[in-house]
């Protein structure tokens, strides 16, 4: 029998938690969402990398309910503008920004470059914290290129500018199902989750 009776993964956001449940779909204890679980926490994540941000927030929600708890951080990260907004990637221009201002802006500072200097890719960390103090951290990429503008109605955030050649067609345009197969938090979450089944 499960000690575990739930995973709290550290998010509000429902466009995560849709990704999240769709690849976890064999999962058979709860995974809930901060707001399910009744959490309203401000948590600081200074951390200089991904991973760092991830097992902060994991670990401080962890330790507030006793609970196993996954967080992810993830990204975008744009190697003309020194792999900016990175870590910074939800902050960028200011948490309250609508993302078509962010995309706009990432655009308009890539009007000079050309080609392979567009390249760019999505980055998630997930990190597990256990009660018992145990870390598991995985990592995943998807390599593209900033589109010239906005193209799908698909995902969140970023997703509507990063351009994959190889499907030629942004992460936007992608259907749910498909995105999900190829995805930086596709990838991670799916190493994590073969690290949990063997644990729960």
């Amino acid at each position: 029998m499960n000690k575990i009776d739930k995973i709290i993964f550290a998010t509000s956001n429902e466009g995560k938690m849709d990704e999240i449940r769709m690849i976890m779909k064999d999962c058979k204890i709860p995974v809930v969402s901060l707001k399910e679980a009744g959490i309203n926490a401000d948590i600081v994540e200074d951390g200089e990398t991904f991973e760092e941000n991830a097992v902060i927030k994991a670990k401080a929600i962890m330790e507030m309910t006793g609970c196993l708890t996954l967080a992810d951080d993830s990204g975008l990260e744009v190697d003309y503008i020194n792999k900016e907004p990175g870590v910074y990637s939800a902050r960028y221009l200011g948490e309250e920004t609508p993302y078509s201002v962010k995309n706009q802006s990432i655009i308009d500072r890539l009007c000079d470059a050309k080609g392979s200097e567009r390249s760019a890719r999505f980055v998630c960390a997930i990190a597990a914290c256990f009660p018992d103090g145990r870390t598991f951290t995985t990592y995943g990429t998807i390599e593209g290129e900033i589109g010239y503008e906005e193209k799908g109605e698909h995902g969140f955030g970023y997703d509507p500018i990063l351009y994959v050649p190889e499907y030629g067609k942004t992460t936007g345009e992608m259907l749910p199902e498909f995105k999900n197969d190829i995805s930086h938090r596709g990838k991670a979450l799916r190493l994590m989750w073969e690290k949990l089944k063997e644990e729960i």
